[in-house]
């Protein structure tokens, strides 16, 4: 018995299919006598499958471009994200590329290995630059890195992997080099998120800067689970000298991205200053001072003040009479300067 999503899938494959031309539907029949020999579904095809099929078919890189224009077109068709779209395509088609990127995911897990993990506000911006790093390593444009939300991050089960797959078609997966290097992609991602999620429960940078100075930032453990994993609030935000974030959130510019991963892969990156936090004394509270000096006062001091201010009344009784006598006399000088005024303008 056939059940009705299957045959729903003939159909659209079907579809795909007649869409083509002769030549093409060649290519799409060798992508479907695979994906069905391996298992793999045609259609929908992942990044992976189509980048394995690659690999298992070696060929001339404009007969590797057309097969991959050929899946897209047939998954275009019928509405459903292209495969060739990926960075692991893009690396498998590209031998060179896929070479520099090994190197490049190396270079960096030694870069964010060597990040500082406590002090305000070095820590807080070591977390969030080790995952733009982290990303970078994949290959994906600054432009889709600063674009990224969290629910376009999945943590993937049993491998120490993120895979990055958004809307408009990207797709990435962390390299192994990272964790050869001794960085963890999924930690890196925690930790960040961690971050994030104490900004939702508590939006209050001074307490972010208490959490990261104890203990070394461990007081966040436990925050990420505040943070919306679905969610479409940007993932990396701009901070300033002092830590603070806006309170709206705002992504990272493509530029301000490039600009990060430029500075720590040249070994430039800004040493940001440690700044204090404040220090909690509650026994000051509580202890009181410790009494000053008693000071004995002069037995005629009420009488001295008493006087004083007897003198001061009768000096300044008669302000209010003055003041009034003052008014008077502006007002009647400005009464002559209008008479003299109106006798000097002559009449037109």
């Amino acid at each position: 018995m056939t059940v009705p999503g299957h045959l729903d899938s003939i159909r659209v494959a079907i579809v795909a299919k007649d869409a083509l031309s002769v030549r093409d539907r060649h290519t799409w029949s060798l992508f479907e006598d695979w994906c069905a020999a391996h298992d793999h579904p045609a259609l929908p095809a992942s990044p992976e499958s189509l980048a394995q099929f690659l690999r298992a078919h070696p060929a001339a890189q404009a007969t590797q471009r057309r097969r991959i224009a050929v899946i897209n077109a047939a998954h275009c068709r019928t509405v459903l994200p292209p495969p060739g779209r990926g960075e692991t395509v893009r690396a498998a088609l590209d031998a060179a590329r896929a070479a520099r990127l090994v190197d490049l995911a190396a270079l960096i897990g030694g870069i964010i290995a060597r990040l500082p993990e406590s002090g305000w506000p070095s820590a807080l911006f070591a977390r969030r630059d080790a995952l733009i790093l982290t990303f970078a390593s994949t290959g994906l444009p600054y432009t889709q890195i600063a674009a990224l939300r969290p629910c376009d991050v999945i943590v993937g089960p049993g491998t120490d992997a993120l895979r990055i797959e958004t809307a408009n078609g990207a797709h990435a997966v962390t390299s192994r080099e990272l964790v050869r290097a001794g960085v963890s992609p999924k930690r890196v991602y925690r930790r960040w998120c961690e971050v994030l999620g104490h900004h939702e429960w508590y939006p209050s940078t001074r307490m972010l800067a208490d959490a990261i100075e104890a203990v070394g930032g461990t007081e966040l453990t436990g925050y990420d689970q505040h943070l919306d994993r679905a969610g479409e609030r940007p993932l990396l935000t701009p901070i300033d000298r002092w830590g603070h974030t806006p309170l709206a959130p705002t992504p990272l510019t493509s530029r301000a991205v490039a600009d990060i991963v430029r500075l720590h892969l040249n070994g430039r990156a800004p040493a940001h200053p440690h700044l204090p936090v404040r220090v909690h004394h509650p026994e000051s509270h509580v202890a009181p001072k410790p009494a000053s000096t008693v000071v004995v006062l002069d037995p005629g001091y009420y009488e001295r003040g008493t006087r004083a201010r007897r003198y001061a009344h009768n000096l300044l009784g008669n302000v209010d009479s003055a003041l009034a006598e003052v008014e008077i006399r502006a007002d009647k000088l400005l009464e002559d300067l209008l008479e003299f005024i109106e006798l000097e303008v002559p009449e037109r």
